[in-house]
């Protein structure tokens, strides 16, 4: 054990204090992401029709590629703030830079899988050639770029283990601020600049992130003091690695579920009409308003657990665990209230006709039921990662999307009324929050029971 490491904020600050200066720059930060992909969609759907599917198609790679970035930051998160907690400056070093190095093999790996496979990628899904030519386009650039998103998220997930929120805040507000500035610039043609269309878009998307990566680096090289990067340290360690995927696999598969269980849901929904898929699609949009805030709360408190459960607080660890339900619940509650009471409004938004409105306001009444039920499972599965139990965390999300979710609206979709089907989210958050309480009552037992 190092006497190198002094006590961090995240074993002394008071807990409420605590949540509140690492979740909130999060919050922040993941509804300015939430806001700036429906800007994004706008600015392209003014291109074309065509060019909106083009960019529309290539969402479950760049969803994957995402998924991939967060889930080894994730990993690479719970076993540094555990390290950190146990005062172990290698294995913080260790984390740090096999993290790193993680993100570098990631982007190598998708490079090499992603311009073999775009061209069969498009041609599966499409034979229309404007929108295989300019989806070709779009995710070629975004994925020779992508060594920006894995870094940035590398740099961000650093930030926070370290409890430092705020500079991981800034680095996502310039990325998400410098893609909405640079969307009309490229797409249309600004300042001397041509237009470009779908390429601009995609040329914005990984500027703002190469960008935000750069000063991501540059404040963890001069203010993340708890941790020392360098090249050196990039060799891979295949314990350090073990470690990191044990936790982050897991998230890697639960959060690139949401692309299937999308898929699947767009095609029970055609069956009755394509309005019925697009109010899916404007839903979808419009719940990452809410579900961004709780998910900046889930990742903010990882770090704090994770760091006590090193340093053995369990009074810290219950109080961060309470704390958060609250503050789950009452962001949800906001979520349920809205949904509940000008549906019709949040739907004008999108230009809703009036078959729209006629599906797409009870769909938001009855999917939006198990907004309260779906705050509970999201900050347990944080509980789960932190205490590196990963696969716990996957087992509640593929409940919830995929086991219980899409046979339940297929079934439901039987009965040939269109609101039934709805309801599969309730029902599935059901069960969800069923195997969650009895997932924590195996960790608090066996867990922090014995801290």
């Amino acid at each position: 054990m190092s006497s190198e490491l002094k006590e961090n904020k995240m074993g002394t600050m008071p807990m409420k204090r605590l949540l509140a200066s690492i979740s909130l720059p999060l919050v922040i930060s993941m509804l300015m992401q939430a806001m700036y992909n429906v800007v994004d969609s706008l600015f392209v759907s003014r291109v074309s029709e065509n060019a909106l599917t083009a960019v529309s198609l290539a969402f479950p790679v760049q969803n994957f590629m995402i998924a991939v970035g967060v889930g080894t930051g994730v990993g690479m998160n719970a076993y540094l703030s555990r390290s950190l907690g146990e005062k172990n400056k290698h294995d913080v070093d260790l984390a740090a830079n096999n993290g790193i190095f993680l993100a570098i093999m990631n982007y190598i790996v998708m490079l090499i899988l992603g311009l073999l496979l775009i061209k069969v990628y498009y041609k599966a899904q499409t034979d229309i050639a404007e929108i295989i030519e300019g989806g070709e386009a779009y995710l070629q650039i975004c994925i020779v770029g992508s060594f920006g998103l894995f870094l940035q998220l590398s740099m961000e997930r650093l930030l926070q283990s370290t409890g430092k929120a705020f500079f991981s805040m800034i680095t996502q507000l310039v990325g998400a601020i410098l893609n909405i500035i640079f969307d009309p610039i490229f797409i249309f043609g600004y300042f001397g600049i041509p237009a470009m269309g779908v390429t601009g878009a995609a040329l914005s998307t990984i500027l703002g992130q190469i960008i935000a990566m750069f000063i991501g680096l540059i404040l963890n090289i001069k203010i993340n003091k708890e941790i020392t990067i360098s090249p050196k340290g990039f060799r891979p360690n295949l314990g350090a690695i073990k470690r990191i995927y044990s936790v982050g696999i897991p998230s890697i598969v639960m959060q690139s579920v949401s692309s299937v269980m999308t898929f699947g849901m767009n095609n029970i929904l055609m069956v009755f009409s394509s309005t019925a898929t697009a109010v899916f699609g404007v839903y979808f949009k419009l719940q990452s308003f809410v579900i961004m805030p709780v998910l900046g709360l889930n990742n903010g408190m990882v770090p704090v657990i994770s760091y006590n459960y090193g340093a053995r607080n369990r009074q810290r660890i219950i109080q961060a665990i309470k704390l958060s339900m609250i503050a789950a619940f009452c962001i949800m509650l906001i979520g349920l209230i809205l949904f509940q009471t000008v549906p019709v409004q949040i739907l004008a938004l999108f230009d809703a006709s009036p078959q729209m409105l006629e599906i797409g306001v009870p769909a938001l009444k009855i999917i939006s039921i198990h907004f309260i039920l779906a705050g509970f499972d999201i900050i347990m599965n944080a509980v789960f990662q932190a205490f590196g139990k990963g696969f716990y965390s996957l087992l509640t999300s593929l409940t919830r999307q995929l086991i219980v979710l899409l046979p339940v609206a297929y079934i439901l979709s039987k009965t040939k009324v269109l609101a039934n089907v709805w309801w599969c989210f309730p029902i599935a958050e059901i069960v969800c929050v069923t195997v969650s309480i009895c997932f924590m009552t195996v960790i608090y037992k066996k867990i922090i029971k014995n801290i």
